[in-house]
């Protein structure tokens, strides 16, 4: 470097002092940090907006979610409880499109909860290892099915508790399976993608960040009719593959942006 191309420290902070501070809130600002520099999750922060105000504007944004993503389903491949049980415990830390890769082949040498629970653990894990975990993936697998058999004469059950009580099962897996095999809309899937979007469509108050699930689902499910609990899981993933991702969310292409705080407050 010649020393006529180099800049003093004073002439840059200078620079930066005259230039205009660009309007942004301060999860745009913790998520256009690049991953590793990241030192902590993008925290909620309490809005003046009223209970009454959150919800009226929870209810505008599902109606928007409806005439975008009207047939909105579940991305995971399946043809009965047991594949959809299966396939969302593969999904942690992976996702849709490499378990609907895998899941073929499995559920070939495996069609149901007693194949499943009389498989040998190596054999399980080479066929899983792709989607990641796989070892405690094999437990969880194995766990369950041996369970299912056990408990439920091999037929996977249909209330939260009983799917609660089988291993690799959280409340995730078993709104998801509730929700779109049983159509029961026990409560909401939040996974990554509906976490972040909570986070910045300004919904919630009492969560510490978007990666707290519980809180989360306690927050969204009383701003919205239990009705559309499922529909809004898989409209919200939907949402979040398609518009607003986590590294440059399409704000100008967002049918929800006239009620997301977070619009337009992401620069690259």
């Amino acid at each position: 470097m010649n020393r006529s191309s180099a800049k003093s420290p004073k002439s840059a902070k200078s620079k930066r002092a005259s230039t205009p501070a660009r309007a942004t809130s301060q999860v745009a600002k913790d998520l256009r940090k690049p991953a590793g520099k990241r030192s902590v999750r993008p925290s909620v922060r309490k809005s003046s907006e009223s209970l009454s105000e959150r919800a009226a504007r929870a209810r505008r944004i599902l109606s928007a979610l409806r005439a975008t993503y009207g047939d909105a389903d579940c991305a995971l491949r399946h043809r009965s409880a047991f594949e959809l049980l299966v396939a969302t415990i593969l999904s942690a830390q992976c996702t849709d499109e490499r378990v609907n890769q895998v899941t073929p082949a499995l559920f070939a040498a495996y069609p149901n909860p007693a194949a499943l629970a009389h498989a040998k653990p190596a054999e399980l894990e080479a066929a899983i290892r792709s989607t990641g975990f796989y070892r405690n993936k094999t437990k969880s697998l194995l766990g369950m099915a041996r369970l299912v058999v056990e408990k439920h004469g091999g037929e996977i059950p249909a209330t939260m508790d009983e799917l609660l009580r089988l291993p690799g099962v959280a409340r995730k897996t078993a709104n998801c399976v509730l929700g779109t095999w049983f159509r029961q809309n026990a409560g909401i899937v939040v996974d990554t993608h509906v976490g972040r979007l909570a986070l910045r469509l300004g919904l919630l108050s009492a969560a510490r960040d978007d990666k707290d699930a519980v809180k989360i689902e306690q927050e969204l499910m009383p701003l919205f009719p239990r009705e559309s609990w499922t529909f809004l899981s898989h409209a919200l993933i939907d949402h979040g593959r398609a518009i607003c991702t986590a590294r440059k969310p399409r704000c100008e292409a967002c049918s929800l942006a006239p009620d997301c705080p977070s619009a337009g407050t992401f620069h690259a």
